[in-house]
């Protein structure tokens, strides 16, 4: 995998990562102004931190292929 194809993949980590957290501020935001109740404001977060979990998988597997490139 090329430098270009790395610094791609990072940069698309990189706007996941914005995104879920606009995103996270968004739903607080609105959960507040629609008084959600917090079963359903918890269910929000949840998804969200699993968004933050998926990043960091992305973020080990760009580190890994990184690795890899570099060794040869």
């Amino acid at each position: 995998m090329s430098s270009a194809d790395h610094s791609r993949r990072g940069r698309r980590v990189a706007l996941f990562v914005a995104g879920l957290g606009l995103a996270w501020i968004a739903i607080i935001a609105i959960g507040e102004a629609l008084d959600l109740t917090q079963r359903v404001r918890a269910l929000l977060d949840l998804i969200v931190l699993a968004g933050f979990g998926w990043a960091i998988w992305m973020i080990y597997g760009l580190w890994r292929d990184r690795r890899e490139h570099h060794e040869d």
